[in-house]
């Protein structure tokens, strides 16, 4: 568990680590300064609040977006949401130095997002 990390919304771990791989939770768009607040709206701002929550994960790790070897993207709204869910995405990443990737349809997710990222990260 990371201590600045958001609150968890189930029960696990923020991330797990075996053998410098790094297996990240999936993140939702709560703030974790004030997480019972309503979710931030639409897809670009929930996009943002789950970037940066995986940033403080990342963070707590001592690692960065630079040790990410994939994510894996779930979207309840994909056909409306997919190009404004790329575009704050890829704002967080060098160009031309971004992970592998899955981006899934889903049918609901947990706290009503309409987003949720997990990651596969490699410790240096």
């Amino acid at each position: 568990m990371i201590a600045s990390g958001p609150r968890p919304v189930a029960p696990f771990s923020h991330a797990v680590e075996a053998d410098g791989w790094v297996f990240v939770t999936g993140q939702m768009p709560t703030d974790p300064e004030a997480p019972d607040a309503p979710l931030p709206e639409g897809i670009a701002a929930q996009t943002r609040r789950v970037m940066d929550n995986l940033i403080l994960v990342l963070g707590g790790l001592e690692l960065g977006l630079d040790n990410i070897v994939f994510a894996r993207i779930y979207l309840t709204q994909f056909e409306r949401d997919y190009a404004q869910m790329n575009s704050v995405y890829q704002s967080y990443f060098e160009p031309g130095k971004l992970p592998g990737r899955t981006t899934v349809g889903v049918t609901g997710l947990a706290v009503g997002a309409l987003v949720e990222i997990d990651l596969v990260v490699r410790r240096p």
